[in-house]
């Protein structure tokens, strides 16, 4: 009875999971495959810039001017026998200003937007063409944050023990809430796709309900 009811539950499972997720195609999204040459210094010169910019320049010290000493002269200039000094706040004494130390500053570098077009565009050829982009027909139906049901539905589509990047619409906080505890999950709203964050993943995971907003996003990449 036993074996039976095993045999019974396995094509089950199979078409749930055909069901789950699909496998986004270039058709699905109404664009061609390109043999173009993949651009690697454009994309690397634009991690570069991101990384810097990310940067957060809030290392300080504190120089003559923002020392709290007197500006008055310690001694007269002769006849004490000791070395001339001009002010308490001189880098060579003790509590003095730092000569030449770190200061706040805050990097702004740039890529074109040309160059960002072509990556971002580089980047979803890759991915469609090794079918690593999949569309999830999941929605949360409750009115509070389920982490435990969105990681049942990854597991049931085969899809947790993928490192994925989700695309989801800024809005949209509960769908959010319920996937920002998942370790191998990192979410990218559609408004701030970018050449680190579309790598940081193996497989592009897209829900159903959100095909349209992730079709328009991608199109004006081409």
């Amino acid at each position: 009875m036993e074996k039976q009811k095993n045999t019974e539950k396995q094509p089950k499972s199979k078409t749930k999971k055909v069901a789950l997720a699909g496998t986004i195609s270039f058709k699905d999204l109404g664009i061609e495959k390109s043999d173009r040459p993949v651009c690697k210094k454009g994309f690397a010169t634009w991690v570069r810039v991101l990384m810097q910019n990310w940067r957060q320049g809030t290392v300080a010290c504190k120089g003559r001017a923002d020392v709290s000493l007197s500006g008055k002269k310690p001694w007269k200039q002769k006849g004490t026998g000791r070395a001339r000094a001009g002010t308490a706040k001189s880098p060579i004494w003790r509590g003095g200003g730092v000569t030449f130390g770190p200061q706040k500053r805050v990097k702004t570098l740039k890529v074109s937007r040309g160059t960002k077009k072509r990556v971002l565009g580089d980047l979803l050829f890759g991915f469609l063409d090794n079918k690593k982009v999949t569309c999830l027909n999941w929605e949360l139906k409750s009115d509070i944050p389920k982490t435990s049901e969105a990681y049942k539905i990854l597991k049931d589509a085969d899809l947790d023990s993928q490192k994925l990047v989700l695309f989801l619409n800024s809005n949209d906080l509960l769908t959010q809430a319920s996937f920002a505890n998942l370790k191998k999950v990192n979410i990218l709203y559609f408004d701030q796709a970018n050449a680190f964050d579309l790598t940081n993943g193996t497989r592009w995971l897209v829900l159903k309900k959100d095909f349209d907003a992730f079709k328009e996003m991608v199109l004006q990449w081409i």
